[in-house]
């Protein structure tokens, strides 16, 4: 029979057994090695530091010492053409990019950044991706090419900012542009010469005249990146609502994450989109009022129709290419029609 004392004694050896298992926890869990993601976005450093910097910090800060970001700027690592090839090798861990700057080999690569007419304001992004299906077809075209797709955001609108003013389509016409290659495609067909640079490199280029102009953002943007310094002139027509851009990530290292820091990444980005909107609504309409460094101007909307009518135009064409653009040029359609029948203020004719 187990007596008083041994009872005691044994309870006391449990007791000093359990309590210093519970004191070496957190020696164990600090001695488990840090795990280091590389990540690389689109921005310059100005930029960077609203559109990326605060989430990759919060993440950080939230992750304890489990994981950290190493935050890098437009082109520190590899130029931002080769984005995707440095995510698909691993050569870097994360991404923010749009697909067109990163010249993702996919179907949907034409659609992001800006695709000619198809948003008005920064709350079509996140309807067309979370309600009308887009979201499912960039998480299965990135599936297919070992990249993780993780969420989709929207960014500015993409006006022309310029030393010459912009006031008819004629003044477009031998314009050297910095833009993306798609809005370059487009817009080529109204004179415009695309010009692609590193970003860094972009005021110097305006202010020497190597570049006229720039139509890469909003106002919020110019100002932010410097480009206020060298334009005179903001044309307030737009060739879309706004920027369609995304954080990647190398499939193999996402798949290695455990499942709460998956969700963490996933919540501090979503974090960053919602901020996103805010900044940019709030800007473009305080800049244009109160920025004081360029001078706004406007084309006619009846001289203006020739573009949007140009932009259907070019979405039959892009929907003929593939089964895939087809759709999603379908998804596009379709949701504009939505808005139209819905009005007011959804649309204003």
């Amino acid at each position: 029979m187990t007596s008083r004392r041994s009872f005691l004694t044994k309870g006391a050896t449990l007791a000093v057994g359990a309590g210093a298992a519970t004191l070496a926890a957190p020696s164990v869990l600090c001695a488990q090695e840090v795990i280091k993601w590389r990540m690389q976005t689109y921005a310059g450093a100005a930029l960077a530091a609203e559109v990326v910097k605060p989430a990759v910090d919060m993440f950080n800060r939230i992750a304890a010492g489990q994981m950290e970001i190493e935050l890098y700027t437009s082109d520190q690592l590899v130029p931002t053409g080769e984005l995707f090839q440095a995510l698909q090798s691993g050569t870097i861990d994360c991404v923010q990019s749009d697909d067109d700057s990163m010249a993702s080999p996919t179907e949907v690569t034409v659609f992001g950044g800006y695709f000619p007419l198809a948003l008005r304001y920064s709350l079509d992004v996140p309807a067309l991706f979370n309600k009308h299906g887009l979201k499912a077809i960039w998480e299965e075209e990135y599936a297919k090419v070992g990249v993780k797709h993780i969420s989709a955001g929207s960014w500015d609108p993409c006006h022309f900012a310029t030393k010459d003013p912009i006031n008819t389509l004629a003044d477009m016409q031998g314009k050297r542009v910095f833009t993306f290659p798609t809005a370059g495609r487009f817009l080529s067909q109204f004179g415009v010469v695309p010009v692609t640079l590193p970003f860094e490199d972009i005021e110097v280029a305006v202010q020497t005249g190597e570049l006229d102009g720039i139509a890469w953002s909003g106002i919020t943007e110019v100002y932010t990146n410097g480009w206020s310094n060298v334009t005179n002139y903001f044309l307030t027509n737009n060739i879309s609502g706004a920027w369609i851009g995304h954080f990647f990530a190398n499939m193999d290292r996402w798949n290695a994450l455990p499942p709460h820091l998956q969700d963490l990444l996933t919540v501090c980005f979503e974090q960053s989109h919602y901020y996103r909107q805010h900044w940019y609504w709030a800007g473009e309409a305080d800049l244009r009022v109160n920025g004081g460094k360029v001078q706004l101007t406007t084309i006619p909307d009846a001289e203006w129709k020739q573009v949007e009518d140009a932009a259907k135009i070019f979405w039959d064409e892009i929907a003929a290419e593939s089964e895939v653009k087809a759709k999603i040029v379908g998804i596009f359609k379709a949701y504009e029609e939505l808005q139209q029948k819905a009005g007011r203020p959804y649309r204003f004719g």
